[in-house]
């Protein structure tokens, strides 16, 4: 804890009180969010959803070797990958770096702190489900062009859920990563399971229903499809970097940082792939026209009903498994979220307010934003609404995270780091930045029309304003400098 010549209270760095492991597990909040995307990718998409969650996913798996490179480097940047980006484009100029990191940073935020009302909302479907929660009445929101209707029951479980997930998030990284670590344990293994689960009964598996390239019957293929949805999918897919945000907590970052990003890639390289080729095995296009939703509780209970028939035991065990999940994805958004505005807090870039901690080495005002933004949001939304706007923020940040790597290597190569990617990877980084920030403009522009409906594409326009917040942000910081009289800490070189 150090004091600001100002004299506000502010740390530069958060306490080190986890390691690998805890990145790993409190990380896998991104990896579960194929839960939530499975369902509405193969209702709309049949097979070549399958064949966008392979691709998306190699290169998924690219961006956590990449961070793992990033993470070992500067080893006390909390708040993952956008963080890095202050570092990365300095060759740029200070300025630049400055500017990139700090938007990116934001941007990031506004792709993270989503994550926590979604989860929270499908969490809250098996609960209200499974314990037969009285539904209420109908929530309307505040217009018809602005959310759907939920019901009061299942609205009031997820603002529950996300008060109760916000106290070991505020109780710092060392309860957070326990509470992770039993929620982890109590998702991994069932997941697994859920995708082995056919294997029991080999007659429900029909892999012929995999056809890489085919789209549903009625469904007309079209590049503005093939990108909207692509866009939609990187706010999932990619999204198995987030352990890359708590290395800078971890007691040896160095260590911690390879194996943590590999063990995160390779983990989602299973998931991702092997979930949606047995839902659609077991299923199939006319077993998804069936269930007529993609809501998450829909489809894997319509998936263990297709194996099993109806069995309240199995019924029970996914629907504990995939509550234990969401409730980990929940607490990771919350924690995640913060961690990126302290960090720019404290680089000077953000408001000085999101770099005060509390007692428990917390980020107290960023955690408390994203809990306030996600209450908000939980009113507002459908998960797919969310995913537009929200992905906004999110792809833009970890597109530039991909130039700024390949920047890195190309500019300071010679820079001290412990684990090494090969160079090989500099152009590669490049290029799928390049062609994620494409995405982020053209299949961004599309996505609403073709993932969520015709008269939606203002979301589109709502996240480019969203992002665009980081101007009148970065002004208050600047006027508050002025009236302290005193520099901002900024980040200090690492020695070569």
């Amino acid at each position: 804890m150090a004091a600001h010549p100002s004299g506000e209270r502010f740390t530069v760095e958060l306490e080190k009180g986890t390691n690998w492991w805890g990145a790993f597990v409190i990380g896998l909040a991104g990896t579960i969010l194929v839960i939530g995307l499975a369902g509405y990718a193969l209702l709309a998409l049949g097979g070549v959803a399958v064949t966008l969650f392979i691709v998306l996913t190699l290169v998924g798996v690219f961006l956590c070797f990449c961070l793992a490179e990033l993470a070992a480097a500067f080893p006390d940047r909390a708040g993952g990958l956008p963080s890095y980006a202050f570092e990365t484009f300095k060759p740029w100029g200070d300025g630049a770096s400055e500017h990139i990191g700090g938007l990116s940073s934001w941007a990031y935020w506004l792709g993270w702190f989503t994550v926590a009302p979604i989860n929270a909302y499908l969490a809250a479907l098996y609960i209200t489900d499974l314990f037969g929660i009285p539904l209420g009445g109908t929530y309307g929101p505040i217009s018809d062009k602005f959310g759907s209707a939920w019901s009061v029951g299942v609205l009031v479980t997820a603002a529950v859920i996300l008060l109760v997930m916000f106290i070991p998030g505020w109780l710092g990284i060392r309860l957070g990563a326990t509470f992770a670590t039993i929620l982890g344990i109590g998702s991994i293994i069932p997941l697994v399971l859920i995708i082995i689960l056919p294997f029991f009964h080999p007659s429900s598996i029909d892999f012929g229903n995999i056809q890489l390239g085919t789209l549903p019957d009625g469904v007309t293929g079209s590049w503005q499809l093939i990108l909207g949805w692509a866009f939609i999918f990187t706010w999932t897919v990619w999204a198995m970097e987030a352990a890359a945000c708590y290395i800078g907590e971890c007691r040896e970052p160095a260590r911690d940082a390879k194996i943590a990003m590999t063990a995160e890639g390779l983990f989602g390289l299973f998931i991702y792939i092997a979930l949606p080729v047995m839902l659609l095995a077991v299923l199939g296009n006319a077993g998804f026209a069936e269930l007529g939703s993609g809501d998450a509780n829909v489809v894997f209970l319509g998936y263990v009903d297709k194996i099993f028939g109806a069995n309240e035991f199995w019924k029970w065990f996914v629907g504990l498994a995939l509550v234990a999940a969401l409730l980990l994805s929940v607490l990771n958004a919350l924690i995640g979220a913060s961690r990126g505005l302290w960090q720019n807090s404290v680089d000077g870039v953000l408001p000085k307010t999101f770099g005060r901690t509390n007692k428990h080495g917390s980020p107290s005002t960023a955690i408390i934003l994203s809990l306030i933004a996600s209450l908000l949001v939980l009113l507002v939304g459908s998960p797919l609404q969310i995913y537009v706007f929200s992905n906004m923020g999110y792809l833009f940040a970890l597109s530039v995270a991909l130039v700024g790597f390949g920047v890195f290597r190309y500019k300071r190569d010679d820079f001290e780091r412990p684990v090494k990617m090969p160079k090989i990877m500099a152009p590669f980084a490049i290029l799928f930045g390049v062609l994620g920030l494409l995405l982020w403009l053209i299949g961004g522009y599309y996505s609403a029309d073709y993932a969520v409906g015709e008269g939606y594409r203002w979301l589109y326009w709502v996240g480019l304003i969203l992002l665009v917040l980081y101007v009148p942000l970065h002004l208050w910081r600047r006027a508050e400098d002025k009236r302290s009289g005193t520099p901002t800490p900024h980040h200090v070189d690492h020695p070569h």
